[in-house]
């Protein structure tokens, strides 16, 4: 056992911050004496001291030997993995460089079409081929849950050359799925479970949360530690166990995706992050939980709104545990949208979501929030519901929430073939049974309609249409509007 109560990077920056010498190096500002007085005044100078770059004491990210080699084994007995790497380039950089390490150009993964956009942009960077799954569909909430251990079993029947397998765990809702049984199928196989935990950071230190996606089976998982814990923005971790993955290509993948000149700062707070959950995690979210089922019973009883709860019947292999520190409000019993009661609330109400959707708001409740925070929160939703409230949806929102979302989809060219691509722009009616150049994501559900290689069907031309229509935002492509897509020329 480590002592988990040190912090060796910490330390050493501290240490480096305070020692008395002449600057000759990068970065410019040198110790905050060139920062200007704007930022200074708002940040302070302290901060700025400690912005230091890879001097002797502070080892080197990319060949680590000295103090970051030592946080890095200490996140990896406090997280349960056997090796972890810091990343300053967000969980982003993770999930591409799990990719790099176990797919080449024209190999197999099989993963959710309700990814985040870097496992779209590992497919490009690596050449793979992605065999799709849809995840579990709750067409009356409009949300998209987890992929089911029986999709994994069916496409690696179907595909048993594949490489690894990716997964989302939790959701942006924080709903899990059945990650055990499918890290059990995908091992018969024996490829890698990959795990988008980003959103799961917290679950390692307290029994209430989902079991951590290592404890469950996963070979490989990216966390965004600043996401849910106490890290700065931009601040992950990549966690690998066992033999699946070769270490040494996810060590030489981050060399290509992070930046040679790493912060210190987000370095650091990756260390102090690790020290603090190790230490006081179970108290952490002890209190953590507590604000969040506070808030969760008080909004329940509001007239015209709910919650997200786990499936009152069992049998739903796409959603089997919920990260209760993650509250999702119905508000369309208010005849709201989601959209507009995020903009009441924000703007009016001093209440600010994570996301809004079109019947739903989503609350991260994390180990910073405090009572008082909590009290607004139901005040803000206890004034929405009385003051603001409608009679009903209008009848085009009703109309989106019962869309046909079957849709064809096939796969013409990898996504890297495609995005590299001579391409053009042209309208949206004449791009049928074109092959598509960017990705096409309807917001809400969040879930990828197009990518680059996918052929344009006449049902997906349809639904973008419906969209269009309904006001819908469409995110990834290059004209928001959908008047027109870049397609392969």
């Amino acid at each position: 056992m480590l002592n988990q109560s040190l912090t060796p990077l910490l330390d050493a920056l501290k240490a480096n911050a305070a020692r008395p010498h002449a600057p000759f190096y990068t970065p410019g500002h040198k110790l905050g004496e060139g920062i200007s007085q704007p930022l200074a005044d708002l940040l302070g100078k302290a901060v700025f001291r400690a912005d230091l770059t890879e001097l002797a004491d502070l080892d080197n990210l990319f060949a680590p030997q000295g103090v970051i080699q030592e946080a890095q084994q200490l996140a990896a007995e406090a997280f349960g993995a056997s090796q972890t790497w810091f990343l300053v380039n967000g969980s982003t950089c993770g999930i591409e460089a799990a990719i790099l390490a176990t797919c080449g150009t024209g190999d197999k993964i099989i993963l959710p079409r309700n990814v985040h956009s870097s496992a779209i942009a590992g497919l490009i960077l690596s050449g793979a081929i992605p065999i799709f799954l849809n995840p579990e569909y709750d067409p009356v909430l409009d949300i998209a849950h987890s992929i089911t251990p029986n999709a994994v079993e069916s496409a690696l029947q179907q595909h048993p050359d594949t490489k690894a397998v990716l997964t989302v765990y939790p959701t942006y809702y924080g709903v899990c799925g059945d990650l055990s049984a499918i890290a059990n199928i995908t091992h018969q196989y024996n490829i890698p479970l990959l795990v988008d935990e980003a959103h799961g950071a917290h679950f390692a230190f307290h029994p209430e949360l989902p079991t951590p996606a290592l404890a469950a089976g996963a070979d490989l998982t990216v966390q965004s530690i600043h996401k849910v814990l106490g890290a700065m923005t931009q601040a992950s971790m990549l966690h690998v166990q066992g033999n699946r993955i070769d270490c040494d290509r996810i060590s030489k993948a981050l060399q290509l995706l992070q930046s040679t000149s790493p912060s210190y700062l987000l370095l650091a707070s990756l260390d102090a992050a690790r020290q603090q959950m190790a230490m006081h995690g179970k108290m952490l979210m002890s209190r953590t939980l507590q604000l969040a089922e506070q808030a969760r019973t008080r909004i329940s009883k509001i007239s015209g709104l709910s919650v997200l709860e786990m499936p009152q019947l069992a049998g739903s292999p796409g959603f089997v545990a919920l990260d209760k520190t993650r509250l999702t409000v119905t508000v369309s019993g208010l005849g709201l949208t989601g959209f507009e009661a995020d903009e009441i609330l924000d703007e009016k109400l001093g209440v600010t979501a994570e996301f809004a959707s079109l019947q739903h708001l989503t609350f991260i409740i994390s180990l910073g929030n405090t009572p008082a925070d909590i009290e607004q929160l139901v005040q803000g939703f206890t004034t929405l519901a009385k003051e603001y409230r409608r009679s009903n949806l209008t009848v085009k929102n009703q109309v989106w929430l019962n869309l046909d979302r079957t849709l064809d989809y096939a796969l013409q060219l990898s996504p890297r073939e495609a995005f590299f691509a001579v391409s053009e722009i042209l309208p949206l009616t004449q791009t049928n049974k074109r092959i598509c150049a960017e990705i096409v994501c309807p917001y809400p559900p969040g879930i990828p309609v197009l990518m680059p290689g996918e052929v344009i069907t006449k049902s997906v031309l349809e639904y973008l249409q419906q969209i269009q229509a309904m006001g819908g935002f469409i995110s990834g492509c290059n004209d928001i509007s959908v008047k027109s897509l870049k397609v392969v020329k």
